[in-house]
């Protein structure tokens, strides 16, 4: 399995969880599966919500955009795209820096922690190492391309 794939397959667990989180916050789930922490209480929190939306819908957003990205950079010329590497880096480095955020103030300001988010945070975080190393390889590779 390559990388991407990688990135890809931890995108998809992503938006299954943001998904389960909105239908949560939208009042279709009556009560969280969460066998760790107090998911209610922050999803209930004045801060589940960012620009109108529950935090979950951004969560379904950003997991669909990187499952679209990394799907798209399987296809075609994109396999070697550097840009593409340079892409996933961003994304998911973005979403990292989200995710701290949501976990400092759920430490902090909500004093409360959600199983779901912590497993969102984690996901995010492997992709982003894995879309780091994707793109050390293009490096790599093109300097050896270079050379040869």
């Amino acid at each position: 399995m390559s990388k991407r794939q990688i990135v890809a397959l931890l995108a998809l667990v992503g938006l299954l969880i943001a998904i389960y989180l909105t239908l949560y916050k939208a009042g279709a789930i009556a009560e969280l599966a969460c066998s760790v922490g107090s998911c209610e209480t922050v999803q209930m929190s004045r801060w589940a919500t960012f620009l109108g939306l529950p935090v979950a819908a951004w969560g379904i957003a950003f997991y669909v955009a990187l499952l679209t990205l990394a799907l798209a950079s399987l296809q075609g010329g994109l396999v070697d795209s550097r840009a593409v590497s340079v892409a996933l880096v961003a994304v998911t480095g973005w979403g990292v820096l989200f995710s701290a955020w949501l976990t400092y103030l759920e430490l902090f300001v909500i004093h409360a922690i959600c199983q779901w988010c912590v497993v969102s945070a984690l996901l995010v975080t492997i992709a982003f190492v894995i879309a780091w190393l994707d793109l050390r390889d293009q490096r790599r590779s093109s300097e050896t391309s270079v050379l040869a």
